[in-house]
């Protein structure tokens, strides 16, 4: 039985069909969401940026993270980098804006850690923020958990 849904599970990937293969995705409390599917973790003026467990699972496992620079603004929506699966490649948006003064370099060698750590290990990038007001136009966790589950049923 187990090897019947890893053929239909593998078979409806080739095709390109969608399943649904787990449960829901994990998603943490303390955090900040966009609707493009980024995290925010505040530290003071300092926000830390990754693409949320949702994101990663729906692009299967990752291969290469284009970084940004560090010392470049950065502008809340607009993209910042690239994230590439074996399943596609997927632009990365800013939550927040400010200059970028850190970047993960551990991923140039472990992009997987996108997959297997996204909310520690496979953060993108950290940003001074500019403006906290912007905070106020990302979602809660609560929110962010409701968004995803209405985005799935539509597919």
């Amino acid at each position: 039985m187990a090897s019947r849904l890893l053929w239909a599970s593998r078979a409806a990937s080739y095709l390109r069909i969608s399943v649904s293969h787990r449960g829901f995705a994990s998603v943490v409390k303390d955090l900040k969401y966009a609707e493009s599917h980024e995290w925010v973790k505040v530290d003071g003026k300092t926000a830390t940026v990754g693409i949320t467990d949702h994101a990663q699972d729906h692009l299967g496992d990752v291969v290469y993270v284009e970084l940004p620079e560090v010392g470049i603004t950065v502008n809340q929506g607009s993209g910042f980098g690239a994230v590439e699966s074996v399943k596609a490649t997927s632009d990365v948006y800013s939550p927040v804006s400010g200059d970028v003064v850190e970047v993960n370099e551990e991923l140039n060698s472990s992009p997987g850690l996108v997959n297997s750590s996204p909310y520690e290990k496979g953060w993108i990038m950290k940003v001074e923020i500019k403006d906290d007001s912007e905070l106020k136009n990302l979602k809660n966790s609560d929110e962010y958990a409701k968004f995803c589950e209405e985005e799935d049923a539509k597919h």
